[in-house]
């Protein structure tokens, strides 16, 4: 992912008002942000509980997502949607997100199964176990790379409505 500023992130989001764009706390690392082992930035606020903040390079642009985490758990441990990693490190919990637009204004949210932390960046850089043997980790965990990012982009097209 290429380097972004505030400026840039704050001016990003599809699903959000001003006064919450305003309002968001980047993440405390900022600065330090090692932006080129990312698929997309994401975090939660540490000011809102419940609120977390995606933003990615879509078409060349930056889009940034306002995400709100449900207030109920699932029974059984989920996979994430977006990482699909079985020894996930972290919880996974559903977050629901507002459309662009006037959808978005009329209420229609979709959601998703995530990592709560937004880990699935260094979910997939994990070295996958050896499957067989000559079973290629490098080029598996290429593959895990490329769908998170499949992934993640085809939910901001589908909250950006042209999914």
């Amino acid at each position: 992912m290429r380097p972004l500023t505030d400026t840039q992130i704050r001016a990003s989001f599809l699903n959000a008002s001003r006064s919450e764009r305003k309002n968001l706390t980047l993440p405390a690392d900022f600065d330090e942000i090692a932006w080129d082992r990312l698929d997309f930035l994401g975090w939660r606020d540490p000011k809102y509980q419940g609120i977390g903040y995606v933003v990615l390079d879509l078409d060349g642009e930056p889009v940034g997502l306002l995400m709100r985490q449900a207030d109920t758990r699932t029974r059984t441990r989920p996979q994430c949607s977006w990482c699909s990693d079985i020894h996930l490190p972290n919880e996974v919990v559903l977050y629901t997100t507002k459309r662009a637009g006037d959808a978005g204004r009329r209420g229609d949210v979709i959601g998703s199964l995530i990592c709560e932390g937004f880990e699935c960046s260094q979910n997939v850089r994990k070295l996958p176990p050896s499957a067989y043997l000559g079973f290629d980790r490098e080029a598996a965990r290429d593959r895990r790379i490329e769908m998170l990012r499949e992934n993640v982009a085809n939910f901001a097209r589908d909250v950006r409505g042209d999914a």
